[in-house]
């Protein structure tokens, strides 16, 4: 198991993570900050816990709405991620799944903290 330490809001933690996925958290700690920051920027700091609230549910809506997107079948999903085989398509579907599941598992996690 290995560890990771991530930035997030100027804040440091110790993440971990399988061995091999150290560069994967980091990039997803990457796109988390940016989000923190936008949400940061058009309503203050509010609390870091209330922000990483508001992140989370955030990027639980932008999975939420991408997997829609994925199960009605729209053109325009497809279109954004280019041209996906079904195998393809059900893989993207099921780490979109399991990406839902970890915001969900942080959520909680801040929600007990």
């Amino acid at each position: 198991m290995a560890q990771v330490s991530i930035r997030i809001n100027g804040r440091s933690y110790d993440i971990a993570c399988d061995d091999g996925q150290e560069e994967r958290i980091h990039a997803l700690a990457s796109y988390v900050d940016e989000r923190v920051k936008e949400i940061s920027d058009a309503v203050g700091q509010i609390g870091e816990q209330r922000l990483l609230v508001m992140t989370s549910l955030l990027i639980a809506d932008e999975l939420s709405m991408a997997q829609e997107k994925l199960n009605t079948g729209q053109s325009s999903a497809v279109a954004e991620v280019g041209s996906l085989s079904a195998a393809e398509g059900d893989a993207l579907a099921e780490n979109i799944e399991s990406m839902a599941e970890r915001v969900e598992v942080l959520a909680d996690r801040l929600g007990k903290g």
